[in-house]
Order: structure tokens, then sequence, then C-alpha cells
């Protein structure tokens, strides 16, 4: 990584949270405020517990939902050095925690178990009114599921997310494997870089890996010989963002944007956020704070007020008539 001062780049070298006297509960509570970090913009998760713990005393660092329906287990290690020297592989914990999810068959016996007491112990963070902690539980989680359609899918199945600076090759290894089986596990490695009196973190996915056959090409710079999605899978992070349908003249600087469902308005910007009571924001923090979450969909739940129809379905509608007209982007 490089800083630029004047018209000079400097090389910045990454340290180890074990260099910053980090522990892993200071990432945990960044992760717990920033899952997004984690996420994308086609992707909403709720954080629903911390350190929760199972019959066998177990504790998992952070439980989510994500928008459909699975339960998320995020498990942390500071640095490679932590992993290694644990006698229980960094992923079989993870596993473990996963499995005793597994046996949740309703959302209220999740709420009782895991958010209720996450809402108890956060409770600064919520606004209950009269309801307690279960109550609202309940109805976060439910109108969460809702929104995002996800009623039905609830548990069906559950995710691992393990995070770290740097992972050892066995750890990688596993994660390959398990993935390769269905197993669905990914490896995030947070960076930390110290920045003068800032600490900055650059995050990278590793695993799972996505074969280049399987990206969605970029549709401002190449042709397209297929849209059918049963047969060709779309990354979601490959997609067009805000600025590339600005460009296309879909949207435009100045149209109202809504929150689906809550009706609160934004106006669009040029740069892709969101002017707000006078104040700009990005959408995806608008929308956080609207529903609440720790990671939200932006471009299903931002509604374009002149046609009705979320940015998502005005993306997806542009792509297909291009593709259907043959015409090369």
């Amino acid at each position: 990584m490089y800083i630029i001062e004047g018209r000079q780049a400097s090389r910045i070298e990454p340290v180890t949270f074990s260099d910053l006297n980090m522990l892993e509960n200071d990432i945990e509570e960044i992760l717990r405020n920033s899952i997004d970090m984690l996420c994308d913009e086609e992707e909403s998760m709720l954080i629903i517990g911390r350190q929760v713990q199972n019959e066998k005393n177990g504790r998992s660092d952070l439980t989510a939902v994500d928008n459909n329906g699975n339960i998320v287990l995020i498990e942390i290690k500071r640095d490679k050095k932590d992993i290694t020297y644990r006698k229980e592989g960094f992923e079989f914990q993870a596993i473990r925690y996963a499995a005793s999810y597994a046996t949740i068959e309703n959302i209220d016996e999740l709420v009782k178990k895991t958010y209720a007491p996450y809402i108890e112990k956060y409770k600064v963070e919520f606004e209950p009114g009269e309801l307690t902690s279960y109550e609202l539980g309940i109805r976060k989680l439910n109108e969460f599921l809702v929104e995002n359609g996800a009623v039905n899918n609830f548990n069906k199945k559950q995710r691992i997310i393990l995070v770290a600076s740097d992972f050892d090759e066995q750890t990688l290894s596993a994660v390959s494997w398990l993935n390769s089986n269905d197993v669905d596990i990914s490896c995030y490695r947070l960076i930390p870089y110290q920045l003068k009196e800032d600490i900055c973190l650059k995050v990278e996915k590793l695993l799972p890996v996505t074969n280049y056959n399987d990206y969605y090409v970029n549709l401002m710079d190449k042709k397209i010989s297929s849209f059918n999605q049963g047969t060709k899978k779309i990354i979601r992070r490959t997609l067009p963002k805000i600025k590339d349908m600005l460009e296309w003249g879909v949207i435009k600087t100045g149209d109202i944007i809504t929150a689906k469902g809550k009706g609160d308005e934004g106006e669009l910007l040029a740069n892709g956020n969101v002017l707000v009571n006078g104040e700009e924001k990005s959408m995806q923090v608008w929308l956080k704070g609207i529903f609440g979450w720790a990671s939200i969909q932006t471009y299903v739940f931002a509604v374009h007020k002149d046609t009705g129809k979320t940015l998502s379905q005005i993306r997806e509608e542009y792509m297909a008539d291009k593709e259907s007209g043959g015409i090369e982007l």
C-alpha cells in the first residue's frame, strides 16, 4: 500500500494486530459495528449475537442472519500465529459452532437463545420503547426476514466466515476442501496498516475462489454472449455500480431515491451518494440507518421514485435489453 503526500508516493508496510496491541475482542467490536466490510452491496446482514455460548461452553465470536435466511458464524483470530498455536483447527472450531446453530428450528428459539441477550447487552443501541428485549428481537428479526423474502428459508443453511490478518496453509487447504464439498465457508484477510495516528484496514477475500469463467464480465467493456442466468453464474461483486447506471442515463443526478417500504427520501448526487436533509451520505449508510441492519442490499432497497422500481430492477432491465439487442457495450 502507498500513501501520497504532495506528489510523492511512499510505501507503507502491513503490520499485525499483535504489533498494534489489539485483541480479538477489539476486532470483534470493529466488525460488530462494521460488518459491511465483509459484505457487498448485494448482501444484507443482521448481527444477532456476540460471544454466544453453546451447551458445551464453546463461544462463537459473532452471529448474524443474512438476506437468504442463513445463520452466519463469524470467527475471528488476530494473526497467523494465533491460528497455528491452537491445538484445534480454526475451521473446525467454527464448524462445531455452526453445528450448534443447525439445531435451531424456529425464529422464537433463535431470539431467546441469541438475539434477546444481545439486545439486552447493547440496549443503549436499540430503542425498545415498552417492548422487552425478546419482543423487540422477534419484531426486528421477522421484519428483516420478511423484507428480504427469506421467511421460508430461515436456517435452511449455515454459513461460516473466518477472519484474520493472515492464514496458515493448513487452514486454507481445509477450507478449500470444505468448499469443494458444498460447505459455505469463507476466509477474509483483514490487513492492518499503521498510518501515523490512524489504523487502516485492507480487506481481502481469499476463499472461496471463483474461476475466471464464472465472472459476469463488465458490461461497460465487453459484449456478453449470453444473458441466461440458468447457465451462467452471476457474481455479485462484478455487477455494474451506481456510477455505471449514471453513465448509462437510466438514473440521473437529482433523481429522488426512496427507501423500500419506508418512504424516506434522498436526492441522488453525481458521485452516487444521496443528499438527505442537507447531509451527504453513501447510499448504504443511509439505508442501514433506516432499516437498522448491519449491512444491506443497497440496490434492492433503494427505489427510484419516478419509476417505482428498485435500482436492482432498473439495472437488470437495462442489461437484458442491451444484450437482447446485441449491442456491444
